[in-house]
C-alpha cells in the first residue's frame, strides 16, 4: 500500500541507547547512531556507565545525532522498570542528578545534552499521575528552559509541560502497542512490545500520516508528532530504525535531530 504524506513534515527518530547492563547489550549502538537523529542516554541509574556515556556521546556527534539525559529511578537491578514512590524532593533529584552526569561529560567532549527524557517507570507512572507530570516538567524547566522536553503524544506529561514556557516534544513508539486510553500496554503483557520490522513500520507511517495514535483495539487518538522512538534493546531495533527510516525518506518526510526541528530554533 502507498502513503503520501505531507512533503513539508518534519520528523525526529530517536533511540534509547548507552543501556550497557545485565539486561541489554550495547552492540548495536554504532549502527544505530547511523540511523537515528537523536540518543537518549542511559545516565547510570538503570544501565550505562561513565564509559559508555563518553563513547554514546561522541559517536553521536560524529553522526550530526543530538543527545539527551534518559534519567530512570536508581534500580539498575530492575532496568528502571519497577515503579518507586519517592518524594517530589527525591524525584526533582533524581533528575537533576543525572542530568548533570551526563552534561559534564558532554562537556568535556565539547558538545551539550539538548534534550531529556524520563526512561521506564518513571515515564510510565508520569503518563498517570499529573502531580508526578508536574513534577518533571518544572524541574527540567529549572535546570534550563532551553532543554527539549521529550513526552509521549497525548500523555499528562505532555499536558503538564505546555503549563510551561518550555520546548516540548511529542513522541510515539514505533514498537510498542498502546490502550485505548493512549498509554502503552504495559511490558507485563503478551502484545505489549512490537518486534516484526515490518509491522513497525506499518504501525508507524500510518500513526504519522494521520497524526494519531493507533490503538491496539483499532481506535485512533488524534495526537501531535514530532518525534519516533525506537528501542535500543528490542531485539530487531536495528532493522526497525532501517525500515522506519526508509520509508519516511520514500515519502519525503525531512527526517531531523530534535534541536534542529524549525519549532525550537
Amino acid at each position: 500500500m502507498l502513503y503520501f504524506i505531507r512533503n513539508f513534515m518534519e520528523i525526529n527518530i530517536n533511540c534509547d541507547l548507552g543501556e550497557k547492563s545485565k539486561h541489554h547489550s550495547t552492540k548495536h549502538d554504532p549502527d544505530l547512531l547511523k540511523i537515528v537523529n537523536s540518543a537518549n542516554i542511559a545516565c547510570g541509574y538503570h544501565a550505562g556507565d561513565e564509559d559508555t556515556m563518553k563513547n554514546t556521546i561522541e559517536i553521536s556527534k560524529k553522526n550530526n545525532v543530538s543527545i539527551g539525559a534518559h534519567p530512570s529511578f536508581n534500580d539498575p537491578e530492575n532496568f528502571g522498570r519497577k515503579r518507586h514512590n519517592l518524594s517530589e524532593g527525591e524525584i526533582r533529584k533524581l533528575i537533576i542528578d543525572q542530568y548533570q552526569i551526563l552534561e559534564n561529560i558532554a562537556a568535556k567532549l565539547e558538545t551539550k545534552v539538548t534534550h531529556i527524557k524520563p526512561h521506564g517507570a518513571l515515564n510510565n507512572m508520569a503518563c498517570d499521575d499529573l502531580n508526578l507530570s508536574k513534577i518533571l516538567a518544572e524541574t527540567i524547566f529549572n535546570i534550563d528552559k532551553n532543554l527539549i522536553y521529550l513526552v509521549p503524544t497525548g500523555s499528562k506529561m505532555e499536558h503538564a509541560a505546555r503549563k510551561f514556557d518550555m520546548k516540548v516534544a511529542c513522541e510515539i513508539f514505533a514498537d510498542r502497542n498502546y490502550e485505548d486510553d493512549g498509554n502503552l500496554v504495559s511490558r507485563s503483557k503478551s502484545n505489549a512490545v512490537i518486534t516484526d520490522p515490518d509491522k513497525c513500520k506499518k504501525h508507524v507511517l500510518e500513526m504519522v500520516e494521520n497524526q494519531s495514535i493507533n490503538c491496539f483495539s483499532g481506535k485512533k487518538i488524534k495526537c501531535q508528532i514530532d518525534s519516533i522512538c525506537i528501542h535500543g534493546d528490542n531485539i530487531q531495533s536495528l532493522e526497525t530504525a532501517n525500515q522506519i527510516k526508509k520509508v519516511l525518506e520514500e515519502n519525503d518526510v525531512c527526517l531531523k535531530p530534535l534541536n534542529n526541528l524549525k519549532k525550537f530554533l
